[in-house]
């Protein structure tokens, strides 16, 4: 399993909300690219960046952030928030993002969204499935939409999604563990995806219960930065991965 360190963009500095609330957020470091070379430093591959502000806007704003981390680490990010034109997705690639991620665009416009996913492939683009009380959020979490979150990813999965993040917003920065069941019941339900866990990663024995339901990958935000989860931890972990 995959761990992917997660940076999100308020302002141009590495903060951290409680679901999804704005009004919740804390300044952690006032530069992404320092923290960016601190997971690099201790074996870590992967980077998940939000652009918060991006999201809120409903356009990129962030990605010379994107492009500072891409251009002065080697980790591969996949980069979300606020994508929703080809012109918002043309930058985030140019400015270096690995992968890209979109939650509110596959519920308001699917055809852009699988276009992307066409002309792309499956490696590079991610379907972001956040929700709450199984229905999908979209817009930065402002807003709740009708889709049941399985039926959600099962929908993407059979056009050719391979990747999925999925985010519990109940849980999310709430240091209180993850949705377990959830996802093992997608990974009961849905087959084959690339599923990777985010939301309330508190502890590091997290990590390996979600390894064995068969997650590709966790997003780890706040467990680190609170010290919850250490970068020795991760380091140990990353040194001992099959």
């Amino acid at each position: 399993m995959r761990i992917i360190p997660a940076i999100d963009i308020i302002n141009g500095q590495c903060v951290r909300l409680t679901k999804g609330d704005y009004s919740t957020k804390k300044v952690y470091n006032e530069n992404p690219l320092e923290v960016a070379k601190m997971f690099e430093g201790v074996g870590i591959e992967h980077l998940h960046v939000v652009d918060l502000d991006g999201a809120k806007a409903q356009h990129i704003i962030n990605h010379n952030i994107l492009e500072s981390i891409a251009t002065n680490t080697s980790l591969k990010v996949d980069f979300g928030g606020g994508l929703k034109s080809d012109a918002d997705l043309k930058i985030a690639f140019d400015s270096g993002a690995y992968q890209v991620t979109g939650g509110s665009i596959a519920v308001k416009n699917p055809t852009q969204f699988l276009n992307w996913l066409d002309t792309f492939g499956a490696d590079k683009i991610i379907l972001g499935a956040d929700c709450l009380d199984q229905k999908i959020a979209i817009q930065g979490w402002q807003e709740e939409s009708d889709k049941e979150v399985i039926e959600f990813i099962k929908e993407f999965v059979s056009k050719g999604i391979s990747y999925v993040i999925c985010t519990d917003i109940s849980k999310d920065g709430m240091l209180q563990g993850p949705s377990f069941e959830l996802y093992e019941t997608i990974l009961n339900t849905v087959s084959p995806v690339n599923l990777i866990a985010s939301g309330g990663i508190s502890a590091f024995e997290e990590l390996p219960q979600l390894a064995k339901l068969g997650c590709e990958g966790v997003i780890i935000g706040k467990a680190i930065y609170e010290g919850n989860i250490s970068l020795k931890q991760l380091e140990t972990y990353q040194l001992n991965r099959p």
